[in-house]
This record gives structure tokens, sequence and C-alpha cells, in this order.
């Protein structure tokens, strides 16, 4: 029997994605971002509550990177959450990690996260209900050590953060349980 828990945010996994932007004098700011999504091949959907600063950064420069936090880096990636970049001035600068300016956008690439996504703006999504940035993903970037033999991104590599909402914890990816678009084939096949 289910026991009623009242409103909560109840969808298990949520990513834990560093959002980074220049603001106009390209200085580099993060935020730590659990409520994002991919929304087509090649967009993302990221839901950051309007006057964040890396919102009016990205709204500024109209590019952004999105980056997987990682088990190694997740003291950083937590510190990006709760740190405000309209509060400190210095927060990328006190976490000691580097920056370099994305080829393909506007923005900076945070060397230490293993993925990342680079990303033009394409619109903002403000109404009484959501405040959101969507972009356009142009390309991927991956550390070698996190790709399998194809070149492909082998998330039990990444060492992936997830958010658990239910209990505010972090978890990483890794066990692979099967195969998608395979696993409920023969329930398909049925008559």
């Amino acid at each position: 029997m289910k026991k009623d828990l009242g409103v909560a945010a109840a969808v298990y996994p949520m990513p834990v994605l560093m959002v980074a932007a220049y603001d106009e004098n390209e200085k580099v700011n993060v935020m730590n971002v659990a409520w994002g999504q991919i929304a087509d091949d090649d967009k993302i959907i990221l839901f950051i509550g309007e006057g964040k600063k890396t919102w009016l950064n990205i709204l500024s420069s109209k590019a952004f990177t999105v980056a997987l936090a990682d088990k190694d880096h997740m003291d950083v990636a937590d510190f990006f959450g709760i740190a405000s970049g309209n509060r400190i001035d210095d927060k990328f600068e006190r976490t000691g990690y580097h920056a370099v300016k994305s080829d393909k956008v506007n923005a900076p690439i945070i060397e230490e996260f293993p993925v990342v996504m680079e990303c033009e703006l394409l619109e903002h999504l403000k109404d009484e209900y959501v405040s959101a940035i969507v972009g356009k993903i142009v390309n991927v970037k991956a550390d070698e050590k996190v790709l399998d033999e194809k070149g492909k991104v082998d998330v039990a590599k990444t060492n992936a953060l997830i958010f658990d909402q239910f209990r505010s914890g972090y978890y990483v990816t890794g066990e692979k349980a099967g195969q998608a678009w395979n696993a409920g084939k023969d329930i398909n096949l049925r008559k």
C-alpha cells in the first residue's frame, strides 16, 4: 500500500548539470542545475530562476555550456549550487578551477568536468509558472578517459552525479541494466 507524501518533486534521477556563461566582461559564472533535460536530439532546456546570475549572463551572451558533474568534483559542483554569483563576485575563482573559451560558442568550458555541451541560446521562456532557457547543442566535447573503444561516452566511466530530490543526496551513475529499444521487444511481439 502506498503512503501519501504530499507535494514533492518526485522525479528520480535528476541530472547534476554545471551551466556556465560569461558576463559582459567575459567573467565566468557557473551554477548547478538539477532541473534540466534534453528536449530534442540537438536541444536542451534548463529551468533556471529569472534573475540568477547565470540566467542573466546567458541572456546577454546568447551562449552557454552544460557539463556533467562527476563524483571527483562533487564538492565544487555542490558549491556552484549553494553559492550565488549575484552575491559572491569571485564565486568561480574560489574553486581554483580552470575555464577555457569554447571554440564553438561564446561561453566558457570548465576543464575539470569530463563531458560538456556547447550551446547557443534559442529562447528563454518566462511566464507565471516557468522560467527556462532553451539552447541548441552545437557540439559535445568529452575527455578521452570517459570514451569507449568506439569513441562514444561510456557513462560508467564518467561517474556522473545524479541528484535525489527525496533526500537531497548525490549518487553516481554506473551499472547498465538493459539495452534501450530492446528490453521490451518481446512484449511488443505478444498477440
